[in-house]
Order: C-alpha cells, then structure tokens, then sequence
C-alpha cells in the first residue's frame, strides 16, 4: 500500500509511519506479557527521540553501544539504560556509572576494569553483564560482516575464556548472535545457552538474548518465541531481556526521494536527491538492493532504470528496477523498510544534505522533526 503522504513535501525524507510503528510494538507487548520478558529498544539500530513517547509504556527502556546513546537513552527515553561496547575508552566507565543502570563486559580484561569502577563509584543496585560468545550464530544476512561469532570475531568472551570471569560478582549472562534471525533462530539461540551454559545460569540473577529478533517479519513464529522464553524462565527462574532494534521498525517508514536527472550509458540512470552512499549504507556494506513502493526488477515493467546518488563516488548506486511510467525529473521514488539502521548511519560526504526526519501520523499528518542545513555539514568539519 502507497502512503498518503503529501505531494510538496521536501526530499529526501525519512518518514516514519506511526500506525505501522504501532502495529509492530503490539508485537512486543504481546511478548512481554505472554513470555514474562523485558523488552530494550537498541538505539544503535534506530533511534527517533520524538517518536519515544509512544514507546515508553510498552518498552522497558533502551540498550546502547556507547556513552552518547547511553545518555540519549537515559534523557530521552527514561527507563531502564543498558550500555554494552567491546572497549570502553578512558573515564567512559566512570561516566556510564552516572548515567546507565547495566553495564556489560566484553572479556575478562574490561569486567576487571568494569568491576573497579563500578565498586568505586558506591552506586547500589548497578548491575554488571558479562558478553559471552557462544559460539552459535544464526545471523542471516551480510555473512562474517554482521556474524557477532565470526572466526576472530572481537564480540563476548569466548568459552575458552569463560571461567576466567569472576562469575560471583557478574548479575547478567548476556549474548547477542542473531541478525535478522526469524523465530527458529531466537529459539536455536535460546536452547543453546540453556543446553551449553547451565552452570553460569544458575550463578545469574538475568539474561539477556540481545537483538537480532527480526519479530516482525512475517513469517516470525512470535508463538514458538514465547513459548522458549517461558520454558527457559521456569528452567533457570532468571529475568529474561530481549533488545531487538530492527525488529521493532521493520517494514514502519519509508525514505521518500526525488528524481533529480537522467543519463544514458549504454542504460537509463536516474540520478535521485537519496544516496547508497550517503543515506542507506547498508546497501552497500550488506550488501542488498531495497523496495521500492510501485517498481518492479528491471525488465518486469516498461521502464526500467539504474537508480544511483549524487555522489561522486562511482559506486554510489542503489539498484536496478523497472517503472510503469518513464522517470522524469521531479518523480517521486519511494523505498520502503527504510527506518532500521537508515539515518543512524548517515554521513555528509560530498556536503550532501542530511534527509528530514518526519512523521506520517495516523491521522494524515506530515510532520517535520528535524531538518538539516549547511549548518550540520559545516559543524562535523570543525
């Protein structure tokens, strides 16, 4: 289905539909009531600070990858904060002990770090999580390049390593293998902790499976999910967390462009006002060709063209579809699933204007939240 959204808006645009939005954190709720889980939005994979508000009654709070979303999550979402990196840099773990409620350890060189800290800043109720590789994967795109438990991966202590943790000072048993995994992946992961683990398990007041639940996809067996986690809660009697972040917005917003010139070289190319590039990186680094609402493969319809940036990167180019109607300057493109890792990542290479960020509310409001100028390009220069 087309959004309705309006003809004069200004693009590019990323636009964040909040009845899909809505939809999708239905899914979480039926998870955490049916399961007895806590639910982290992971702010690395999407992070709308004005679209927080509906979230906040169904979500338990935000998960980072570092100090700055740490304190987003901490300012501007408000609930429980958990931070997780490989390495923390110097004074970050003492600030984190200021700003997050669960810091976790990636090997036992940084839980040793991690422990002094945490010991020393006298803050009760702070808990520790030790990541932990357990060797098994079910990342489902992007091969080694989004495999947390790749040959030589540097995410989680190995179980080589294991026992080197001081496992009576650690609250949280944590593991993050899954990339847009759907429901036999969550589970395969869920059994293998239980079946590979139990002995830290039982040392551990929580859990975490981290993100990679792609639980809105369809297809996604929620049923099989929630009967795995009610099945390992009552083996182990532990709290449960999940951090999905695509999962949440799958499929909830668009990223609205404009065709901005054509060329021939041997093929018609369009030159749109988004970027691979610039705007949605992971079509390079996956790498993956996104849909685009009304088009087609080339060849399905009569028209068909490369789509590619104004960059002047060579490989600044999206894909290859076909159209009903020529292109012309000023047509509209639409990709769709473009809220999950999309702006987060976005640069200003080339001086390329940053998208607005909007929302499509359920009423059929356009609504503007932030624009960017020459202002934000010029800033990050210094």
């Amino acid at each position: 289905m087309i959004p309705q959204i309006p003809d004069d808006i200004q693009t590019p645009a990323y636009v964040l539909d909040v009845a899909a939005l809505k939809r999708n954190l239905a899914t979480a709720t039926r998870v955490r009531r049916e399961a007895g889980v806590k639910i982290l939005l992971a702010t690395k994979a999407w992070a709308m600070p004005a679209a927080f508000p509906m979230m906040r009654d169904v979500l338990d709070g935000t998960t980072a990858s570092g100090e700055y979303e740490a304190r987003m999550g901490r300012e501007e979402f408000g609930r429980e904060v958990h931070v997780y990196a490989p390495a923390y840099g110097p004074g970050e773990i003492e600030r984190l002990t200021g700003i997050a409620d669960h810091i976790y350890a990636n090997s036992p060189e940084q839980m040793a770090k991690v422990l002094d800290v945490v010991r020393a800043s006298g803050r009760t109720g702070l808990a520790v999580g030790a990541r932990i590789n357990p060797g098994y994967s079910n990342a489902t795109v992007g091969g080694a390049l989004y495999d947390p438990c790749a040959p030589c991966s540097r995410f989680g202590t190995t179980v080589e390593d294991i026992d080197q943790l001081p496992w009576d000072d650690i609250d949280i048993f944590h593991v993050h293998t899954l990339c847009e995994s759907l429901a036999d992946g969550s589970v395969g992961l869920i059994e293998h902790v239980a079946r590979s683990f139990e002995p830290y398990l039982r040392r551990v007041k929580a859990v975490n499976f981290g993100g990679g639940h792609f639980m809105n996809k369809p297809g996604y067996d929620v049923g099989k999910l929630i009967a795995a986690l009610k099945a390992f809660r009552g083996e182990f009697g532990v709290e449960v967390y999940l951090e999905p972040g695509a999962g949440l917005v799958v499929d909830t917003g668009y990223l609205v462009s404009t065709v901005i010139g054509l060329h021939r070289n041997e093929r018609d190319i369009a030159i749109l006002d988004a970027s691979a590039s610039t705007h949605m990186p992971d079509v390079l680094e996956v790498p993956y060709t996104p849909a685009i609402l009304g088009a087609e493969k080339p060849g399905v319809l009569a028209h068909s063209y490369i789509l590619g940036g104004k960059t002047c990167m060579t490989g600044d180019v999206i894909g290859e579809y076909s159209f009903n109607a020529p292109l012309v300057p000023g047509s509209r493109v639409i990709f769709s699933d473009m809220m999950q890792y999309s702006f987060v990542k976005n640069t200003t290479f080339n001086g390329t204007p940053l998208p607005d960020l909007a929302m499509l509310h359920e009423d059929g409001r356009y609504e503007v939240v932030r624009s960017f100028g020459y202002e934000e390009f010029r800033r990050r220069l210094g």
